[in-house]
């Protein structure tokens, strides 16, 4: 068996109705529940192999827990003090294959961490811990870890509190996009032939009532138009993240829960407030830790502090409306902000926006009646793969640096007893970004006498040059963008064509970070992006 990559970059609204008309007419290997990083990754895994890949996500790509991470590629350095060196050298490993292969999404990030007197660890462990954290990465880093006085880090830091500082260390991990990474791989499946559809609930299974015989046929929604169809398939997967217990309760009545879900705040301030040279590491006592992380290529720029880590107290769709531990988590990371930065003296008026994540955290008592009091610092942040109703496999946790071997995993583990290929995700994610074509497209440019911004070449690497035309042919050249989202109307046509983007706020929520960046989340140019999508929806 062997798959067939297709040469098509369009990945629109067309290419939604041609899976849906896939979805209905033909039988597939897999059907995969969800289109976060976990189901997105499986479905590039698996088509890679050569299987037909369905996948079903009732919203958009990335809308729950994949768009609202810390937003960071990490090797784990605190898990270095638990001797998971294993565990560490793959997250390393998988940091560097995408800073690789997707170099306009995942980048370098210096991160400084201060050690104070009452600091848990002292500067000579942190040494060595930095050493081997560089040893494992092969040194496939900027620069390796650098140890700081503590005055040349108060000069570096601005605001930071020099009383009790001792030093600080300075060492490399990445950030990322993590919502439009997930776009990116489903998109790659997408070429490797599977049938990605978004705004298509799965229900209950048809034709079957046991949860011990297999379960191959499922009732699909279709959110746009209510039709309802049923999905046929050979394998099912469900990669719901924190609806799987949701999930799984539609599959048999007697499902026992799975998870222990944590609910994470973070708040968001503009980076000339709370200007940082990197992330900062602010150690708590309890043992969490908590980041400080600017993100220049979003928007103006920013700089994102978070998380909180607190039960869920209602359903993932509602956490918004949990305005009391909304308030609670904000209050508890601005007093660690004026903790660790009193002189910048920053306030609940300096928060221009805040999102909630919700991890699926796996509860290390599933399947047993409800275990409350868990200690949400002890629940594993490690995925679980395992059997589920109906021979399907069910999955939940994880870490998103390594979701691209954990969705080689999870395949492996569903086709224990297959005849399987083995996988083939080696490639760059999104060759139009790797340094090669960028340069080609920057000549290119200028041979055109080209103004591209800077920040559409960061964004989009080659194909900031179908942007440019875009928005040269197209839209109103007299329209003024919001600071840091140049050329905005020819950005979004061009998500609306290749990253299937459905409506507006699939764009400035999770392909351009508009909605964070302002207190205004854009409004003032919802207008103009209503009418773009009308033409392009028409066109």
């Amino acid at each position: 068996m062997s798959a067939t990559i297709k040469k098509t970059s369009e990945f629109s609204f067309r290419t939604r109705q041609d899976n849906l008309n896939r979805a209905i007419s033909e039988e597939f290997d897999f059907l995969v529940i969800g289109g976060g990083i976990t189901g997105a990754g499986v479905a590039w895994d698996a088509s890679s192999r050569g299987y037909k890949v369905l996948v079903v996500e009732k919203d958009d790509f990335a809308q729950g827990t994949s768009s609202r991470s810390s937003k960071l590629v990490h090797g784990g350095l605190r898990y270095l003090e638990n001797y998971e060196f294993p565990l560490v050298f793959e997250a390393l490993s998988e940091r560097s294959f995408l800073m690789q292969t997707c170099p306009h999404l995942v980048r370098p990030l210096p991160f400084f961490m201060p050690v104070y007197e009452s600091s848990p660890h002292s500067s000579y462990l942190l040494s060595a811990g930095m050493w081997f954290y560089d040893v494992l990465s092969l040194f496939r880093v900027p620069g390796l870890h650098q140890k700081i006085s503590a005055g040349t880090s108060v000069r570096m830091i601005p605001g930071m509190k020099r009383e009790g500082l001792i030093c600080s260390f300075k060492y490399y991990d990445a950030s990322m996009w993590d919502d439009a990474l997930v776009v990116e791989v489903a998109r790659r499946a997408q070429e490797w032939g599977a049938c990605m559809l978004t705004r298509a609930r799965a229900g209950k299974p048809v034709g079957n009532t046991d949860p011990s015989k297999p379960i191959q046929q499922i009732e699909i929604v279709d959110e746009l138009s209510g039709k309802i169809f049923t999905a046929k398939f050979k394998k099912l997967i469900v990669c719901a993240g924190v609806w799987t217990d949701e999930v799984g309760k539609n599959l048999d009545k007697n499902w026992k829960h799975w998870l222990a879900p944590s609910r994470g705040l973070h708040l968001v301030f503009d980076w000339k407030r709370f200007p940082v040279p990197g992330a900062v590491t602010m150690q708590i006592d309890d043992g969490r830790i908590a980041f400080a992380i600017p993100r220049h290529d979003y928007g103006q720029g920013i700089t994102i502090v978070g998380t909180t880590d607190g039960p869920c107290r209602l359903p993932p769709d509602q956490i918004e409306l949990d305005s009391a531990a909304i308030q609670v988590d904000r209050s508890y990371l601005l007093e660690l902000l004026t903790e660790y930065f009193p002189n910048l003296k920053l306030t609940d008026s300096d928060v221009i926006n805040h999102y909630i994540g919700i991890r699926p955290l796996v509860d290390p008592n599933r399947g047993k009646s409800d275990s409350g009091g868990k200690n949400l610092q002890k629940v594993s942040r490690e995925h679980t793969i395992d059997h589920g109703p109906g021979g399907s496999v069910v999955v939940a946790g994880g870490k998103y640096t390594t979701f691209r071997k954990m969705a080689e995993q999870i395949v492996d583990f569903a086709t224990k007893g297959w005849d399987a290929p083995v996988s083939a995700t080696e490639e760059a994610l999104f060759p139009p970004a790797l340094p090669g074509e960028v340069l080609r497209a920057r000549e290119l440019a200028r041979a055109k006498g080209w103004p591209i911004p800077e920040k559409l070449f960061e964004r989009y690497g080659s194909d900031a040059l179908e942007i440019f035309q875009i928005h040269l042919k197209q839209c109103d050249q007299t329209q003024v963008d919001p600071e840091g989202f140049p050329c905005l109307e020819a950005q979004f046509r061009y998500a609306i064509r290749h990253q299937m983007v459905m409506s507006v706020e699939d764009f400035v929520r999770r392909r351009q970070p508009l909605h964070l960046c302002r207190q205004d989340h854009g409004d003032p140019w919802r207008t103009l992006l209503e009418k773009a999508l009308a033409q392009e929806l028409k066109g």
